[in-house]
């Protein structure tokens, strides 16, 4: 993995997709509802717990956005799609042996016509563009409600990076760029707090 920050045609696994959305004429970045975003997961064969995973990143990013003192930036029909369909291709690439579930994801998403939730799902592993002064959004919310939830439990930056390390830590290198990035989530926790009206532990407590 190389480059920012780590830590995070024709689709092999698509399936007939049997949305209600008319797909030659919808907007590229209208974004997909909580029941089409079911359909997908169900479509693409998420496994048990990465849903599980996947329900409560989007149960931190929407606690997020409800604390958050100027919500004109954030999209929040994007915020929760792109939380439900970050790990769209996880299953495949589990399958496959494919450490870039993000890159896989993204391409399926792209596919599908959802931009906007590609780029988001594309930044979910491997983090590009930080901005710490500059408008709070979407993919920042993704990023970090991601690295707060280990399976479907709500757990600090530092067990959830471990855990990363552990799992995807595959040689020295690797498991050091993951532990390196720990700083890099803090600062990101940091810019999220600036920009909401209580503590993010107190967002989170009843989840």
């Amino acid at each position: 993995m190389t480059g920012g920050h780590v830590v995070g045609g024709s689709n092999p696994l698509a399936p007939n997709i049997t949305l209600n959305i008319n797909m030659t004429s919808k907007s590229i970045n209208s974004h997909p509802t909580e029941e089409e975003c079911m359909k997908l997961i169900e479509e693409y064969e998420m496994l048990p717990n990465i849903i599980s995973h996947s329900i409560q990143v989007k149960n931190v990013s929407e606690a997020i956005y409800n604390n958050i003192i100027d919500k004109s930036h954030i999209n929040l029909e994007l915020l929760i799609a792109s939380a439900l369909l970050h790990d769209i291709a996880k299953t495949k690439s589990i399958q496959e042996k494919d450490l870039r579930h993000d890159l896989t994801g993204g391409k399926i998403l792209r596919d599908l016509g959802f931009d906007d939730i590609a780029v988001i799902v594309e930044n979910h592993v491997v983090f590009t563009g930080f901005d710490k002064e500059g408008p709070l959004t979407e993919k920042e919310i993704i990023y970090y409600a991601d690295k707060r939830v280990l399976h479907d439990k709500i757990v600090t930056i530092h067990t959830r990076v471990d855990d990363l390390a552990k799992r995807y830590g595959l040689n020295d290198k690797i498991r050091q760029l993951i532990l390196d990035n720990k700083k890099f989530v803090l600062e990101l926790e940091a810019k999220i707090q600036r920009h909401m009206d209580i503590d993010i532990e107190e967002s989170l407590k009843d989840l």
